[in-house]
C-alpha cells in the first residue's frame, strides 16, 4: 500500500474544518447584504470574519506548499490558488474577497477524493446562485437606474443568467454588476457542459458494458457449441466402435 504524504494527510484533516470556514464566510458575507439596517459593529465583525476566513485559506495554501516535496510543480499546477491568495491584497475590496475565497474553496474541494462529481456540481451551482445573488444585490441596490432592489429579484436574475435564458426583466446597470453577470453566464455554460459530458460518459460506459457483456455471452455460447460438437464427435466415434465390435462378434 502506498504511504500517504504529509500534504495528503494535511488535506484530509483540514477538509471539514475548511468547509466550516466557508460556511462562516457565507454567513458573514450575506448578513450585511440581507440585513442592510445592521449596525456598524455587526458589519465590522462580518468584515473581520471574511478576512479571517480568507487568511486561513491562504495559510492552508502556504502549509501545503511547505509540505510538498516539489514546490515548483505545486506552484505551477496550483496557480489559480496563488492568484486567489494574492487577489485581495492587490485591491482589498469586498467583491474580490468573495471571488478569491470561492476560488480557494473550489480548488480544495476538487482535491477531496470523497467528493463525487455530482456533489461538486450541485454545490457549485448552489454557491454560484447564492453568492451571485448577494453580490449583484450589493452593487445594484443603490444604483439609481437599477431594478434589482430585493433578494428575490437578485435570485431570479441569477437563475435566468446562469441558465442563459435572460428574460431581461432584471438586469445590472453598474460595471461591477455586469462583470458579475459575465462570470455567472460563463460559469453556467461551464457547469452545463460538465453535466452534459458526465451524462454522455455515463451512457457511453453503459453501452460499452453492454457490449462487453454481449461479447462474453457470445463467446460462452460459441464455447458451449464447440463442446457439443466435440461430444457429438465422441458419441459418433463410440457408436462406430460399438458397431464394429458387434459385427466382429457376429462373425
Amino acid at each position: 500500500m502506498k504511504q500517504q504524504s504529509a500534504q495528503d494527510r494535511w488535506e484530509q484533516r483540514t477538509q471539514r474544518p475548511l468547509f466550516g470556514l466557508a460556511v462562516a464566510f457565507a454567513v458573514a458575507y450575506a448578513v450585511p447584504i440581507v440585513w442592510p439596517e445592521a449596525t456598524r459593529e455587526v458589519t465590522s465583525w462580518c468584515t473581520r470574519v471574511e478576512w479571517a476566513v480568507w487568511g486561513l485559506f491562504a495559510l492552508d495554501y502556504l502549509v501545503r506548499l511547505v509540505l510538498t516535496d516539489r514546490r515548483r510543480e505545486f506552484v505551477r499546477t496550483h496557480w489559480l490558488d496563488l492568484c486567489a491568495v494574492l487577489l485581495p491584497l492587490i485591491q482589498p475590496i469586498r467583491l474580490l474577497r468573495l471571488v478569491s475565497t470561492l476560488l480557494l474553496v473550489g480548488q480544495r474541494a476538487r482535491m477531496a477524493p470523497q467528493i463525487r462529481l455530482t456533489t461538486y456540481v450541485v454545490g457549485a451551482v448552489v454557491a454560484l446562485l447564492m453568492f451571485g445573488s448577494l453580490a449583484v444585490l450589493s452593487v445594484e441596490r443603490e444604483s439609481p437606474e437599477g431594478n434589482i432592489k430585493t433578494l428575490g429579484d437578485a435570485v431570479w436574475w441569477s437563475f435566468t443568467t446562469m441558465t442563459t435564458v435572460g428574460y431581461g426583466d432584471h438586469a445590472p446597470t453598474t460595471g461591477l454588476g455586469r462583470m458579475i453577470a459575465v462570470g455567472l453566464m460563463l460559469s453556467g455554460i461551464a457547469l452545463l457542459g460538465v453535466v452534459t459530458a458526465n451524462i454522455a460518459a455515463w451512457f457511453i460506459s453503459r453501452f460499452e458494458s453492454d457490449d462487453v457483456e454481449e461479447r462474453r455471452q457470445t463467446a460462452a455460447i460459441e464455447a458451449l457449441a464447440e463442446e457439443v460438437r466435440a461430444l457429438r464427435a465422441q458419441v459418433a466415434a463410440l457408436s462406430d466402435s460399438a458397431s464394429v465390435a458387434a459385427e466382429e462378434q457376429l462373425r
